[in-house]
């Protein structure tokens, strides 16, 4: 079994294709959650214990947890995660030459699937290709509003760099474990990405705080009925300033925004 033959279970499961984001802002964390040893774990555990019901996949941003508690964190995470059944995906956009990436993919003997960024070349992501049984997402047209400064560029060829990338993505899914990066912000970008490669997954971030367009984020972020639509902010800041209820707060916003995305289904 594969990340998105699991991933097709999960969803199922819990007909659901929302991707919740665990960007544990350390900043934003109940004040208190902060005298706990690790209060981005305590508050993780919180948002995973009111959303689990409604999560497809939860999608931890590796910024918010790079240094030595962040690390432990995110581990403790990430376990969690996996016992209440979830996948997980880190949201990492590696990519680096030969020996430095090779030790990149290692995360991946924790989470299930990463976000990777093609811009080096394929070998520069081979050694995540490589991981048959993980689910690797690359970067395609991202819904931040510079993302169009390099994706959108007009090749010799007349396409634009990000057609581009998702043929070529095409091309490297040897092993059925490549899916896109694809933001709902552009839904005309959407649909005519999903058209140039009818059988890969996407990740479809943008629907939540930024906006995006959720109907065209699941009639076309969806391959056979396998893909994530994303939401981080949206779900688990939804109580903030409601201190010891901001779970209560995700897990209704998770609820809401599964219950909005299946309306498309």
């Amino acid at each position: 079994m594969g990340f998105f033959d699991d991933l097709h279970d999960r969803i199922e499961k819990v007909n659901s294709v929302v991707s919740v984001g665990l960007d544990a802002d350390i900043d934003r964390i109940p004040e208190h959650l902060l005298d706990k040893d690790l209060p981005r774990w305590a508050f993780n555990r919180r948002i995973i214990d009111a959303t689990h019901e409604h999560a497809a996949a939860y999608k931890p941003n590796a910024a918010f947890y790079e240094d030595a508690d962040g690390w432990r964190s995110l581990r403790e995470t990430i376990a969690y995660a996996h016992g209440k059944g979830v996948p997980v995906l880190l949201d990492a956009k590696r990519a680096d030459i030969g020996n430095t990436t090779r030790k990149y993919s290692e995360i991946l003997d924790y989470a299930d699937a990463i976000t990777v960024n093609p811009y080096m070349g394929r070998d520069s992501i081979q050694p995540f290709l490589d991981r048959e049984d993980k689910g690797v997402f690359v970067l395609c047209r991202t819904s931040n509003p510079g993302g169009s400064d390099l994706q959108s560029l007009e090749l010799a060829s007349g396409e634009p760099l990000y057609e581009r990338v998702a043929a070529l993505c095409d091309l490297w899914n040897e092993h059925g474990n490549v899916g896109l990066v694809v933001g709902a912000t552009g839904p005309d970008e959407l649909e005519h990405i999903r058209e140039q490669v009818p059988d890969l997954p996407f990740l479809v971030p943008g629907v939540g705080a930024q906006g995006g367009d959720a109907e065209a984020a699941v009639e076309f972020g969806l391959a056979d009925g396998v893909g994530l639509v994303n939401s981080s902010r949206g779900i688990i800041f939804a109580g903030e300033g409601q201190d010891e209820h901001f779970d209560k707060a995700a897990g209704q916003a998770a609820k809401r925004l599964k219950t909005r995305l299946n309306q498309f289904r």
